[in-house]
């Protein structure tokens, strides 16, 4: 199988295709038979061949490619997770609490996931450390520890490890968390992202003061209007921190009945809880555009639905196959993107977005199909505990 590019090839050898001294992926046609082998072993024994060709026909052409983690790993029987992203559990106010996440978050890095975490539960920096006659260094000086964690350990041997930091827009050491990227040697492995609540963007609407806040008490209080202000300007200079509305994604949480969503991400896409995994892959819309640019092309929506319905699948199955490192992240979702969506307009004669956008006649399919499939896992599997 070819490729389109010969930097997609050299992307595929050097980061997914596995090499052993048994010869590992010849090519990229055995990456795939690899990956469709790994991920049909978890249906039943009567029932492996058929999937797995079913998968590998889903791979083929790159029409549903599954995350990197899962192209590198599975099939391989290293120790690494096949889930992408990972959101840390709440970090304990206490030296020991601080160190043991330093060192979850290091063995999930390790097995090659990237973490979230929310530092906001630290004490400031000049906070008193009773019973050792010391104040407190602050969450900064604890991140850069991750930092430089982080940075020792590369990510399941091929990649550095990718990290989110996250503080709440009411700590007191929020303006330090704002301008600590100004400093272009700190905190290189982490992105930044401060969670904004709702009463925050009502104190600025009405310019008032805010107040700073840990344990319960005020610490100090500032301008809302200047902390935004600030905020702002830092990433119209850096283009961090990045901003997490907490509250408005906590309301429109599904799950919110059963838990409180806490950080994003590395890469700032995918919301989770504490100690949540999310599982990712993407549905190749390029690769469904019918006749494409002629008049009649079109987007394939019965193909569409079809290569969902084995996509959910196929997640599903990688749950079952991966390791956690701690074994608190099998809290997981599954998500599936599309790709190639502005190659799959061009391809059908579209040469702008038209109003509205494609996104609803792409979208309802796949939920048409995606959630069927869904509640067929949950028949096989048994439903939510928390149900």
């Amino acid at each position: 199988m070819a490729f389109d590019n010969p930097l997609a090839g050299e992307i595929w050898a050097t980061k997914y295709r596995f090499a052993s001294e048994a010869g590992g992926d010849a090519s990229l046609a055995a990456t795939w038979d690899r990956v469709a082998a790994a991920l049909a072993h978890a249906e039943a024994p009567g029932q492996q061949d058929l999937w797995r060709r079913r998968f590998e026909e889903a791979l083929e052409d790159f029409r549903f490619l599954p995350a990197g983690r899962i192209i590198a790993g599975a099939g391989t029987d290293r120790s690494v997770t096949l889930f992408n992203c990972f959101v840390m559990g709440a970090i304990p106010d206490s030296l020991e609490g601080i160190f043991g996440h330093v060192r979850e978050a290091a063995l999930t890095l390790q097995q090659g996931g990237g973490v979230g975490m929310d530092f906001s539960s630290i004490r400031p920096a000049g906070a008193p450390v009773m019973g050792v006659a010391a104040d407190a260094s602050g969450p900064l000086s604890f991140m850069d520890v991750w930092d430089s964690m982080c940075r020792t350990i590369m990510s399941a041997g091929q990649r550095r490890g990718a990290m989110m930091g996250c503080l709440r827009i009411d700590h007191p050491d929020i303006e330090a968390f704002i301008d600590a990227k100004r400093d272009p040697g700190r905190l290189r492995n982490f992105n930044l992202s401060v969670l904004v609540t709702d009463a925050f963007m009502q104190a600025l609407d009405r310019g008032d003061e805010w107040s700073l806040i840990f344990d319960g008490q005020v610490v100090r209080t500032v301008p809302a209007p200047d902390l935004w202000r600030r905020l702002m300007q830092a990433n119209y200079d850096g283009a961090e921190p990045g901003v997490i509305f907490i509250d408005r994604v906590n309301a429109l949480n599904n799950l919110g009945y059963c838990e409180t969503i806490l950080a994003s991400n590395p890469c700032g896409e995918q919301m989770l809880p504490a100690y949540g995994a999310c599982l990712l892959g993407s549905i190749n819309l390029a690769r469904l555009v019918a006749a494409p640019f002629t008049p009649e092309a079109a987007l394939d929506e019965a193909a569409l639905a079809a290569l969902t319905r084995t996509a959910v699948r196929m997640l599903d199955n990688v749950i079952d196959g991966s390791r956690f490192p701690p074994e608190a992240q099998a809290a997981h979702r599954t998500g599936r993107h599309w790709v190639g969506r502005c190659a799959g307009l061009l391809r059908r004669g579209l040469r702008r977005r038209p109003r509205g956008g494609p996104d609803g006649a792409v979208a309802r399919p796949v939920e048409a199909r995606g959630l069927p499939r869904l509640r067929r896992t949950g028949g096989r599997e048994g439903p939510l505990p928390a149900l």
